[in-house]
């Protein structure tokens, strides 16, 4: 199996514009490439799988266990001629002393010769200890040659791999000049995404022309063709993208993920999983679709929302649809930057824009990250996903990487995770539930620190199911010490003897607002209006009541609509009340 790894001395060294313009040359020779990146990294891959013509899959030691790397390698190397993996920073560079996590150690388990990539501005005689010092740290990886980058020109190429040829063993590879086309566009994030350039094909098609003219392309498959035969998987041993959690049998799903240029943070494995668990992927274009397609279950995923603020304002059908939708109990699953999109409104410099308003929040984008790192999780009894009480304090590893944090958060608002390491919405607390949504800054991976997408699928399955067996003529059903009560799509009670301070309760819950004493007065001074007048009460004729039962401070509108923030007192407040769903007042 041809392989081999790209790495090099340091970060920003141009191993990722060396990789991409690698797959785009071996492409084009006619070879099927497949990519790997080290890490958790969304760009790169995606610039890698437009180089390829493949998707490209993350191997990341801190996530997934070495049985699971080499499972996940083995899967998708098997198909392709050769393949290549991108490293992140420097060779030996990680989050651990020892180098369990570096490339190195990624180099060494999937016994890759490594191409070494070294920035070579301003060097010459000191390229050899550079070169000479990366190969005695560790014996066991094998430098097998080295890509010189950003030269000066053919004077400085002569005299560095003059310098290499009198001092080392190693093979120069190719030497790369100073070329201004090569860049790929960065911003405040990092590499711009793939998707958002329009001219991506053509820059990928150049920059493997670049390189096929200045690397030695023969010799890169020739060193990649040295790899020794990687052992074979033992038959217990499952690559990333199998469950290990049963799937729960039923109907097929339909699945919809929003995909454009504004959300486009999935990993490749996970998609698979999501359909290996019976989903059917639907695409849906936030900044050009006008409404949801009809779907059992939505995926949002990371992005730049912040960058199509006025596209995404400017789409008010959808976000009005998947705002119904969710209201409706639509289950979703959004990571990062869709938990902006579903938050009430985004604002990035001198710009405030609104966004779907199914989250009770607002958020604010910083010019510093707030959160950047792998995270550990453990579930809290309100994940919507978990199948009984008992699985709560499930351990979860991920990563986060926003510049945005969350603001005016009401008290009482539910959330899946507890923090273990790293920052989520507050440095204690990560993924907002609210009705069937889960929205965390978290992003997390299939069979790499969770079986996320096996439990969502079964989560939506379970919600289709329970809608299919509901109470005829109800849209959804509410479990009320353990009996189902029918309600319509909103909540409003199908029979009004069903009431009870229980399903208050638990309505309230579903809408995540935290019943005091006041809103019981309000409750039950609705259920008396309506049993005197056969009609709902007027927030009007609540006025004057609550004035002169709190005082005229609290006794208002304003104060009222700020109890029952889903509609004010005369939708949410009758809801609670088991009153029928009026529209508009009486």
């Amino acid at each position: 199996m041809a392989r081999f790894l790209v790495s090099a001395a340091h970060k920003s060294s141009g191993k990722t514009t060396v990789s991409i313009g690698l797959c785009a040359a071996l492409t084009a020779r006619g070879l099927t490439v497949q990519a790997f990146k080290k890490g958790p990294d969304y760009i790169d891959p995606m610039w890698l799988a437009q180089a390829s013509g493949r998707p490209c899959f993350n191997l990341d030691p801190y996530l997934m266990t070495a049985e699971q790397i080499s499972a996940s390698f083995a899967r998708f190397a098997a198909s392709a001629d050769i393949s290549l993996v991108e490293g992140n920073k420097g060779l030996y560079d990680g989050l651990a002393l020892d180098g369990s996590n570096s490339n190195a150690a990624l180099a060494q388990l999937l016994d890759l010769p490594v191409v070494l990539v070294l920035d070579a501005r301003g060097m010459t005689r000191g390229i050899a200890p550079l070169i000479l010092g990366y190969q005695a740290f560790d014996a066991r990886i094998r430098i097998a040659g080295v890509i010189l980058n950003q030269l000066g020109g053919s004077r400085h190429e002569g005299k560095l791999r003059a310098v290499i040829e009198h001092y080392t063993n190693v093979t120069v590879l190719g030497a790369i000049a100073h070329d201004p086309q090569l860049a790929l566009v960065e911003r405040h994030l990092g590499l711009m995404p793939n998707q958002e350039c329009d001219d991506a094909a053509r820059h990928v098609q150049t920059i493997g022309q670049c390189i096929a003219e200045q690397v030695d392309l023969g010799k890169i498959i020739e060193l990649a063709n040295s790899a020794p035969p990687l052992p074979e998987q033992p038959a217990s041993s499952q690559p990333a993208t199998v469950a290990a959690t049963p799937v729960v049998p039923g109907p097929a799903l339909r699945l919809g993920i929003l995909r454009d240029k504004a959300f486009g943070f999935y990993y490749p494995d996970d998609l698979l999983a999501l359909q290996a668990a019976g989903a059917e992927l639907v695409p849906v274009n936030a900044l050009q679709d006008s409404a949801l397609p009809p779907v059992d279950g939505l995926f949002i995923g990371g992005g730049f929302p912040e960058v199509f603020m006025p596209e995404l304002q400017a789409n008010a059908a959808l976000r009005s649809s998947i705002h119904s939708a969710i209201e409706a109990g639509l289950p979703v699953y959004a990571e990062c930057g869709g938990l902006m999109y579903l938050a009430r409104t985004l604002r990035w410099k001198d710009t405030q824009v609104d966004m779907v308003g199914a989250l009770p929040v607002d958020v604010l984008m910083h010019e510093r990250p707030v959160g950047r790192g792998y995270v550990t999780l453990q579930t809290t009894p309100d994940a919507p996903w978990l199948t009984a009480p008992e699985q709560a304090g499930q351990t979860l590893r991920g990563h986060e990487f926003h510049y945005s944090s969350l603001e005016n958060v009401p008290p009482g608002l539910k959330f899946a995770y507890k923090v273990q390491r790293g920052h989520g919405v507050d440095g204690q607390r990560d993924g907002v539930v609210y009705r069937n949504v889960l929205a965390s800054y978290a992003h997390l991976r299939t069979g790499a620190g969770s079986d996320w997408a096996h439990q969502f699928v079964n989560f939506v399955r379970r919600r289709k199911m329970a809608n299919q067996t509901q109470l005829p003529g109800a849209a959804r059903t509410l479990l009320v010490d353990g009996q189902a009560v029918a309600t319509d799509v909103e909540g409003y009670l199908k029979n009004l003897e069903d009431w009870s301070e229980d399903f208050a309760r638990t309505q309230a819950e579903a809408e995540n607002l935290t019943l005091t004493e006041a809103h019981w007065q309000v409750i039950y001074f609705l259920r008396a209006y309506y049993e005197e007048h056969r009609v709902q009460a007027q927030v009007r004729a609540m006025i004057p009541h609550f004035a002169k039962l709190w005082g005229p401070e609290l006794g208002n509108n304003h104060h009222l609509h700020a109890m029952f923030p889903v509609g004010g007192p005369q939708k949410q407040g009758n809801r609670l009340a088991g009153l029928l769903k009026t529209k508009g007042e009486h």
